[in-house]
């Protein structure tokens, strides 16, 4: 359904760090900087950019936005969650762990990166 996520990002090699971090853990290579210093982060099902907003103003997070990534387990979960906290990012919601959802049980683990955008990782535990 998505082709890419762009999120704002007030200084690209922090975020970058933290990025690399989480998303390493989950198995993706390291963001690559492009020529006009955005970060990108490519897989098989879609890109995730990080960037400096264009119209020169600070990134804000969006109020009642979240961006999921898939975790494989519980435990990639909660090494996302642990890797993210490392690397400049805030917990935010409940601890990791499970939750009823209306298509069945989900483990989950909420972040705010180093620019306030709320991140997810999911696992679907069925």
């Amino acid at each position: 359904m998505f082709s890419h996520i762009m999120l704002g990002a007030n200084d690209i090699p922090q975020a970058k760090q933290f990025y690399d971090a989480i998303l390493g853990v989950l198995g993706h290579k390291p963001g690559v900087i492009d020529a006009k210093g955005r970060c990108f982060y490519f897989t098989d099902s879609g890109v995730l950019g990080l960037s400096i907003p264009l119209d020169g103003q600070p990134a804000s997070h969006g109020n009642g936005s979240t961006f999921g990534f898939l975790a494989a387990s519980p435990d990639l979960a909660d090494a996302w969650h642990k890797a993210g906290l490392a690397n400049g990012g805030v917990a935010c919601e409940d601890p990791p762990g499970e939750r009823e959802g209306p298509n069945g049980t989900l483990y989950l683990a909420y972040l705010r990166d180093p620019s306030g955008n709320k991140i997810c990782a999911l696992h679907r535990v069925k």
